[in-house]
Formats: structure tokens, C-alpha cells, sequence
């Protein structure tokens, strides 16, 4: 099942305005993608949408959204029918943390990063899923985090749950669509030099609390996703220290993994 021999195909991208997203967006335009960037940010995208029209001669729709809010997916949904845009890869991107503790954090907090991370991915992955696999062709590549290969971290409460939550969603679509000429993978960095410790306010926190050795580049685990889903990979963790890490999480009894999580939230200042 080969991409379409009449057109570009095309990859929807969320969070695309920067980080991992924006990599991910140079990555898919220099393959040949054209693309659908969504982010709440509009200037941002803007600056984005240009370089790639320029760099790459891709076409690039924006539609600005905040997955935060419930009918956003529908939204966008609507929006690319209504644009005559075919779908042939979403990349579910959008991201959202909250380092301050889960009872320092407001419910309504708590509602909008589940909205985001979670039930934004479910429902997006379910308005275009159906569309690739009648057209035999399709990528889609969930943005989860080592985080969701390891026992929750306190402070961050819910980040890692999540992310969990993503990673076997990610593995049960990949089962569903063998076969289809649709690929799923779950992506799961580790560190990351990004804006998202910026935005969340842990920046400095991060920054000295791990030696730069275990830091990735976006635009390096931009390409290991590529591959990744290319390949069919149900998952990849970009980064062998990341895939030590996370067989570590899986092997060690719970009592000792959760003393090691500990030890990371005590160096960031969560707990």
C-alpha cells in the first residue's frame, strides 16, 4: 500500500508551532508531505507555514485550535472536509503540564491537560483513522514520553499516566489497522530541548538537574519518529539511555522503580 500516485499526501499536525511538532513538520515536508499545522499560537504557525512553503515547496493549511476546548477535534475535522483537505497522517503532538502537585492544581487544570493529551488524541485518531484505511494508505504517530514507561512522578501527577495511556491506545490501533497500509507508533522521548520546560516553568529545574549527555534534540527525534513509523514500529524511544530507562521501569519491582522516580521528582523540586 504505496503513499497516492495522484497527489502529495498530506499529515495533520497539532502543538505544531514549535518543539517536536515543528520538527516533525520539517521532517514530513523535505519526505514530500504537504501538511495541516494546528496549534493555538497563529503567528507562530504563520513563521512556520512560511519556511516550509519556501525551504520545501510544500502546501501548508493552518487551522488554529485549542484542543483544550471538548469540540475542537470536531472542529478540525470539519475544517479540512470544508478546505477540501484529505488526511492522510495525523500527528497527535499537543502538549500540557502542570509540575505544581496535584492538589495545588485547580480542577479545571487538571480537565483541560486531559482534554489535551488525552481525550483530543482518542477523537481525532477516530474522525481520521476511518478515512486512511478506505484509502489503504496511513501514518500516525502519537507523542507519548519515556514518562509513560515509568511509574508516575509525583507533582507531575498525571503527565506519566497519561502518556501510559497513549502508549497502549498506540499499540491497540497499530494491532487494529495491520494489514491496512495504515502505520501507528507511538513516539517516547526522553529529554528533549524544547520550549515545553519553558512554558511549564521547570526550565531551570531540568536544566540542572540532568547533564546535557542526556538531552535530545527535537529535530533528532523528529527523524527517529519518521523511521520509526516508515518501519511500522508500534513504539521507538529515541535514545539508548531512554531505552535502558524505560526497561528499567518495566523490570524492577515497583518498590524500587518508585524510589527511583522519587529521587527524580526530589532533584526537580516536585515533592
Amino acid at each position: 500500500m504505496n503513499r497516492p500516485a495522484d497527489r502529495r499526501p498530506r499529515i495533520l499536525i497539532t502543538g505544531a508551532s514549535a518543539g517536536i511538532g515543528a520538527a516533525l513538520a520539517r521532517v514530513y515536508a523535505t519526505r514530500g508531505w504537504d501538511l495541516i499545522l494546528t496549534a493555538r499560537r497563529d503567528a507562530a504557525l504563520q513563521a512556520l507555514a512560511e519556511e516550509l512553503r519556501a525551504s520545501h515547496g510544500a502546501d501548508v493549511a493552518m487551522i488554529t485550535a485549542d484542543l483544550g476546548q471538548s469540540d475542537a477535534p470536531q472542529a478540525l475535522f470539519r475544517a479540512a472536509l470544508s478546505r477540501g483537505l484529505t488526511v492522510d497522517g495525523l500527528i497527535n503532538n499537543a502538549g500540557f503540564s502542570r509540575t505544581t502537585g496535584f492538589l495545588q492544581t485547580e480542577p479545571e487544570a487538571h480537565e483541560a491537560m486531559i482534554r489535551v493529551m488525552l481525550t483530543a488524541p482518542v477523537a481525532l485518531s477516530r474522525l481520521f483513522l476511518p478515512g486512511m484505511v478506505e484509502r489503504g494508505y496511513g501514518r500516525v504517530i502519537n507523542v507519548a514520553s519515556l514518562a509513560g514507561q515509568m511509574p508516575a512522578t509525583g507533582g507531575d501527577t498525571l503527565y506519566g499516566p497519561i502518556k501510559s495511556f497513549l502508549i497502549k491506545a498506540s499499540q491497540g490501533l497499530w494491532l487494529e489497522t495491520r494489514g491496512t497500509g495504515v502505520h501507528v507508533t507511538a513516539l517516547c522521548p526522553g529529554y528533549t530541548l524544547t520550549e515545553f520546560h519553558d512554558v511549564n516553568g521547570s526550565r531551570e529545574q531540568v536544566s540542572s538537574a540532568y547533564p546535557a549527555w542526556m538531552w535530545q534534540t527535537a529535530e533528532h527525534v523528529a527523524r527517529v519518529a519518521y523511521d520509526a513509523c516508515e518501519a511500522d514500529r508500534p513504539r521507538v524511544t529515541p535514545g539508548a539511555m531512554n531505552t535502558v530507562l524505560a526497561a528499567l521501569g518495566k523490570l524492577l519491582p515497583d518498590g524500587v522503580a518508585l524510589r527511583m522516580v522519587a529521587g527524580h521528582a526530589r532533584r526537580l523540586g516536585r515533592i
